[in-house]
């Protein structure tokens, strides 16, 4: 086609060109005869899908060239060689190879990408330990899990999981229940409280009478929702193979038709027989069976530049549909790390004077709430002071001894069985809890110290993210764990209107299927506790820092932890089935031109279909189809930050002191481009400086903005 050089034994015999052609095309069918198998098996059972028109298309052109090559041997034959050469044009053996190969490529890169679901389900199985320290004739006996029984006392030491669902009989500890409840905060256990296998004790030594076992247990039933919601939930069926059930009986009717036309007007049955075939190799399913596929290949590429994995072709088609966004709290909308948000010493106390005492106490705990403490005195390089005798009072605080004199600190009911609380004590705690705060009260020697307030602090695109959903239409609410209080001031701060608050997982999947009897539903979430909703959602979308099985069952993983690449992965998804409209829009085109062509409907004028011409047209609506998928590249997923603009800006320069690392860097920068006004900021840890180019911003703003971080600002120039 294109007068490359070739062997003289094949480039000057028109049977060896032939031959070669067929050989090489044998070979592409025979390692592509899964689409002959499942398209003419689905002909039969009259359901025609993609594959048919694969098959037909490219089992036409191979029928028809060899046709062609049995003519060119009789021209041979007859010593006619230039008729010989006259079929090597017939020949359409190079599209019979090519439907082929582009298809199974397409197919190749979406079957590499699809989810694990069975990876999620192992991973939440091997959750719960494998043995359990039992109480037997009064005696400690190891067992494995599967032999406890309803009614058994197992004993849980420090750092281990708690084998079974059950209820404390002795004993007080702290468990981690993140693994169930997503919140990263541990929760206080004492006498009388449900602990749930699967958690983990972190800190007291308890025993447990024994609730439920083996499929009755929390675990297990979320383990069976995810295997459940994952199995019944259907595939979409693909765009290109709806179509493909009208436009393959189609296209065969007017082959038939096509042949019996010509025959009653007196044609040869060569010639008749011709036509029809003709109408088959028109109608080669390339553009058709490109358009989709390509236009995937580029909308997952793109997705994949900007941090958003999409694990299935159905699941980039379906993502765009989605009328609700259903957020989980902790590690999504939030960090998941609790940080220091407010110091307030009480009346005679200075700030570093509370900071001191609440750092030599913490810094022996590896509460996270304790750790978090921890971090902003040493952020303030605070020194702390060597302390004697400490305890932990698991559910409620620390105590230890400095010189003789007795420190303690926890939760302001604790801290009213060691010292007087005065009543601006109790309203100061009870304002931080409205806010979403937890008060950590410090007192010494009797008397109260001040109150730490700690919180896990919101991710700085939250509310960003949030807005941008709302402007697309898309409903937004916040499913969570954690008590109302603290997820009405969470949601208040970012724009949720609609919180759904103290919601167990098994909560959390019933309240996905209300809200998908309205609209389809996305659910976000980043942990193991939110497996089944990921699972019963239309599209589950898992941040990339979360849980493992809460990634393997997603069906979209958000690499980069942002909340803004939600909106952005909706409207990729709707870019993308924008554009394979398009390129079924092209492919048809094509079709509906080239078909009477081949028919012979313009005979009569002149105009007849020259196989030149049909490669060309053939390679030309293919060439469409991936020029138009290749326009994704430029759809733009981030809307713009705004920036107040003014006719004059300013540049300020903080000199700041606590920046030891470029995390402390970044932090700065993030925390200082958040505020309204600000245009850029740039931060160095090294030169411990922040140069920042504003538009009508205090300074007092600014310096508020990085010492709320931790950090302290020296000087404002």
């Amino acid at each position: 086609m294109w007068g490359f050089p070739l062997p003289a034994v094949v480039g000057e015999n028109p049977m060896n060109i032939a031959l070669v052609q067929l050989i090489l095309t044998a070979v592409v069918m025979v390692i592509n005869q899964k689409f002959f198998v499942s398209g003419f098996r689905s002909f039969v059972k009259g359901s025609p899908n993609m594959d048919t028109l694969v098959a037909l298309g490219s089992g036409a052109a191979f029928v028809y060239s060899v046709y062609a090559m049995f003519a060119m041997s009789v021209a041979m034959t007859d010593g006619n060689i230039d008729h010989a050469m006259h079929y090597v044009h017939e020949l359409y053996f190079e599209s019979a190879a090519m439907i082929l190969t582009l298809i199974t490529v397409g197919k190749l890169l979406e079957t590499y990408s699809k989810g694990k679901t069975t990876d999620a389900l192992e991973g939440l199985k091997n959750l719960s330990p494998q043995k359990a320290v039992v109480i037997r004739n009064g005696k400690e006996v190891v067992i494995p899990v599967e032999q406890i029984e309803v009614g058994d006392i197992f004993v849980v030491r420090p750092g281990e999981s708690i084998p079974a669902d059950g209820i404390i009989v002795e004993g007080n500890s702290t468990v981690d229940e993140s693994a169930l409840t997503g919140e990263s905060i541990p929760v206080d256990k004492t006498v009388g409280d449900r602990v749930t296998g699967a958690t983990v004790n972190r800190l007291g030594f308890i025993k447990c009478r024994t609730t439920a076992v083996a499929e009755d247990t929390m675990l297990s039933k979320i383990i069976k929702m995810v295997g459940d919601t994952a199995a019944s939930k259907a595939p979409i069926a693909k765009t290109a193979d709806k179509v493909s059930g009208i436009f393959v009986p189609a296209v065969i009717t007017v082959a038939v038709i096509t042949i019996g036309v010509w025959l009653l007007l007196g044609e040869t049955v060569g010639f008749a027989l011709a036509r029809g075939i003709s109408v088959l190799v028109i109608s080669c399913p390339c553009a058709l069976g490109l358009a989709t596929p390509v236009a995937v290949m580029v909308g997952s590429g793109v997705g994949a530049k900007n941090g958003i994995l999409f694990k299935t072709a159905t699941v980039l088609e379906t993502t765009g549909k989605v009328g609700t966004v259903a957020l989980d709290k902790t590690g999504t909308v939030t960090k998941g790390e609790p940080e220091v948000m407010d110091v307030i010493p009480a009346s005679g106390i200075s700030k570093n004077q509370l900071l001191e005492y609440a750092y030599s106490l913490e810094i022996k705990s590896e509460h996270p709430l304790a750790r978090a403490v921890v971090k902003y005195a040493e952020l303030k390089k605070i020194s702390a002071k060597e302390v004697k005798d400490f305890s932990i009072l698991p559910g409620n605080g620390v105590l230890a001894y400095l010189d003789g004199i007795q420190l303690f600190g926890g939760s302001l009911r604790f801290i009213s069985e060691h010292a007087k609380v005065t009543h601006d004590i109790e309203k100061l705690a009870e304002k931080f809890a409205e806010e979403g705060k937890t008060p950590l009260a410090f007192g010494m020697d009797g008397e109260v110290m001040g109150i730490i307030a700690v919180a896990d602090t919101i991710k700085e695109d939250s509310a960003e993210a949030v807005a941008e959903l709302k402007k697309m239409g898309v409903k937004v609410a916040m499913l969570t764990g954690d008590n109302k209080r603290t997820a009405h001031a969470i949601a208040k701060q970012v724009g949720i209107t609609h919180v759904m608050a103290e919601v167990l997982p098994d909560g959390k999947n019933e309240q996905i299927r209300k809200m998908m009897e309205e609209k389809k539903v996305a659910m976000v979430g980043d942990g193991i506790n939110d497996a089944p909703a990921l699972t019963t959602a239309d599209i589950g979308i898992a941040i990339g820092k979360g849980a493992d099985i809460a990634v393997d069952a997603a069906d979209v993983v958000l690499v980069k932890n942002s909340l803004r690449d939600v909106a952005a992965a909706i409207k990729l998804s709707r870019a993308t089935l924008r554009n394979i409209y398009e390129n079924l829009f092209w492919a048809f085109i094509y079709n509906i031109i080239g078909i009477p062509l081949a028919a012979g409907v313009l005979i009569p004028f002149g105009l007849t279909l020259n196989p030149m011409f049909g490669a060309a047209a053939m390679s030309l609506s293919s060439f469409c189809v991936v020029t138009n998928a290749l326009r994704l590249n430029f759809v733009k997923l981030y809307r713009r930050k705004n920036i107040i603009k003014e006719a004059k800006t300013m540049t300020k320069t903080l000199e700041i002191e606590g920046m030891m690392c470029p995390h402390c860097e970044a932090n700065v920068k993030n925390t200082l481009e958040s505020l309204a006004g600000v245009i850029s900021a740039e931060v160095s840890h090294k030169d411990g400086t922040a140069v920042v180019e504003i538009s009508d911003v205090a300074e007092d703003v600014l310096r508020k903005a990085v010492e709320d971080k931790g950090y302290k600002v020296i000087s404002v120039k």
